[in-house]
């Protein structure tokens, strides 16, 4: 499936764009060592402890990377999300520029109602912006388009951080 997108983009993004599509996986080797993690995140941020969750998402996003060898990054948790009158941002990835590292950027509170967001989808953020940095620095993609690939790499990562990766292919 391409996405409307597609059409506008130049001769080069339409490449990158189908490179992109392929890539349907991003395996973590020993996804069990960073179940901890996972579940000190999920009692962190349900805690609305904001410190320690930006500090846990962060061991938890890098460890990733690490296991992926990609260069680590800043996470930053931040309070309530912004928005506009039609949407709200749940988080942004910023890549490397001169001697900064890549920043990841997410919000643990909803923007209209200002409550903690569920886990799940706070986890799926995180993984969501970590593919970014992912197709900048594993897989060299010039740019990184939002394809069917990128939501499925997304996908894989969360299912095995929730180890829901035996249970799917059963």
């Amino acid at each position: 499936m391409v996405f409307a997108y597609y059409a506008k983009l130049s001769r080069a993004g339409k490449a990158i764009y189908r490179k992109s599509d392929k890539i349907e996986k991003l395996s973590i080797t020993n996804a069990e060592v960073l179940h901890d993690k996972v579940v000190r995140l999920q009692q962190t941020l349900q805690g609305e402890d904001r410190r320690r969750t930006e500090a846990i998402a962060g061991m938890l996003i890098n460890a990733i990377a690490e296991n992926v060898t990609a260069p680590t990054l800043t996470v930053r948790v931040l309070a309530v999300r912004p928005s506009n009158e039609s949407e709200e941002l749940h988080g942004l990835y910023e890549p490397m520029d001169g001697d900064r590292k890549a920043r990841i950027s997410v919000w643990m509170r909803t923007a209209k109602h200002k409550k903690v967001v569920a886990f799940r989808s706070f986890l799926r953020t995180l993984l969501h912006e970590l593919c970014h940095h992912m197709d900048y620095e594993v897989f060299l993609l010039e740019d990184s388009f939002h394809t069917e690939g990128f939501f499925k790499r997304e996908s894989h990562l969360f299912r095995q951080l929730l180890n829901e990766e035996q249970l799917s292919s059963k």
